[in-house]
């Protein structure tokens, strides 16, 4: 069962400006995202209804509607910044 992905433009920009070996590590990973929403690894985030994937030293921040079968990218980013630019 396939989910569908939404990324939004402002995250979309931050996935463009990536390195690109790292571009597509974190577009690789985001469309596994899409056949297995809850990948072994991935975290609950505390307090909040959203995921998150380590890809490296990077993060992908997502919401999961099992309602609807949507995957939706919140954030991606390094590590360091990822939580704090929320």
């Amino acid at each position: 069962m396939s989910y569908n992905l939404s990324i939004g433009r402002r995250v979309q920009k931050v996935i463009d400006q990536l390195p690109t070996n790292v571009y597509h590590q974190i577009r690789s990973s985001i469309a596994d995202l899409a056949q297995t929403p809850r990948p072994v690894g991935c975290i609950k985030l505390i307090g909040e209804e959203a995921w998150r994937i380590r890809v490296g030293d990077y993060r992908v921040v997502y919401e999961i509607d099992d309602k609807n079968q949507t995957v939706n990218i919140i954030q991606v980013g390094h590590r360091r910044d990822v939580y704090n630019n929320k």
